[in-house]
């Protein structure tokens, strides 16, 4: 029995559910030595800034015993240099591409939206919100509902109206349920949950912080409890609303957790790092549980942890278990 594995971002059709995470896969370039992107459900950028960054100072990068901390500083070419080389490459070949956004006003996403609104290709916009805003003491934009819903507004209301825009939602906040209605309430077609948690490390060798920054984005296998606790809540608040679940998937048995908990796509970042076909292997592997439990379609699996014990749907697949 084959399984439909199509998923919808607001009205945009993906083949399957399997994203990669921002910053996890460039631009594309270097995944496709390994594999045809188009198997790819969609392929998520790095963010892409107004000016060229050179990122933070090294080290940048520290492993933990259960994933990765990193504080790149949203190292790339700039939005110009994106819509010169990197964007037409994907266009050219038809990957589905959704284009992450990083700012540091609200004015600088709203220029980056009307940047990216014409441009052929475009599949999709995140909008990261874990960015400091200069005009606010350098507080991040994802840290209060207010504040993401001004940058959201100003996306949605440049980019083209058949262009989702999809709020990417940090869990560093008091309530993040409050932070995603906000977002949605101000124009988001979609969320995407969660970004890197903040960590630190300190190499006792050298007796210093591991980062050059002190602090960095904590990744990997140990937070996906965490993303799985934020996707359930925003869901049960928000069940209309898509979800892209990011953060520590290793396993189509991680992704399925998400897809329970709400999210009907599931980003796949840190196991790129050291599994190219990370994201194949776990579509396949998801299938594989979809079609064990007896589901025809991923749509029927979205959010099913949320129903009722005894609900005609949840029923059928938990007899499909025994």
């Amino acid at each position: 029995m084959s399984v439909d594995m199509r998923t919808f971002l607001a009205h945009v059709e993906l083949a399957n559910p399997i994203t990669t995470a921002a910053g996890c896969a460039a631009s594309g370039r270097e995944l496709a030595q390994f594999f045809d992107l188009h198997r790819l459900g969609a392929l998520v950028t790095r963010s892409i800034t107004m000016a060229p960054r050179a990122g933070r100072p090294t080290p940048r990068m520290a492993e933990t015993p259960a994933g990765l901390l990193n504080a790149v500083g949203l190292q790339g070419p700039g939005v110009d240099a994106f819509l010169e080389r990197e964007l037409p490459w994907l266009a050219q070949r038809g990957i589905k591409t959704i284009v992450s956004i990083g700012g540091g006003t609200v004015a600088e996403y709203a220029a980056l939206a009307r940047r990216l609104s014409d441009a052929p290709g475009v599949t999709g916009v995140e909008v990261n919100l874990s960015c400091p805003n200069i005009e606010d003491r350098g507080r991040v934009f994802a840290r209060e509902g207010s504040a993401a819903a001004e940058v959201i507004a100003s996306v949605r209301s440049v980019m083209r109206y058949d262009v989702p825009v999809i709020a990417k939602l940090a869990p560093d906040v008091a309530d993040i349920v409050a932070v995603a209605r906000a977002c949605v309430d101000a124009g988001a077609d979609a969320l995407s949950m969660i970004n890197n948690p903040l960590g630190m490390s300190i190499d006792t060798v050298t007796l210093k912080p591991a980062l050059a920054a002190v602090t960095g984005g904590l990744s990997g296998p140990a937070i996906l409890p965490l993303a799985v606790r934020c996707v359930w809540q925003v869901h049960a608040a928000l069940p209309g609303t898509p979800i892209i679940g990011v953060g520590g998937v290793l396993s189509g048995a991680d992704a399925f957790q998400l897809v329970l908990a709400g999210a009907c796509a599931v980003g796949v970042g840190t196991a790129l790092f050291h599994d190219p076909y990370a994201c194949l292997r776990i579509e396949r592997e998801l299938e594989d549980l979809l079609r064990a439990r007896g589901f025809q379609r991923l749509a029927d699996a979205v959010g099913l942890a949320h129903r009722p014990p005894g609900s005609p749907l949840r029923h059928q697949h938990e007899e499909s278990s025994l």
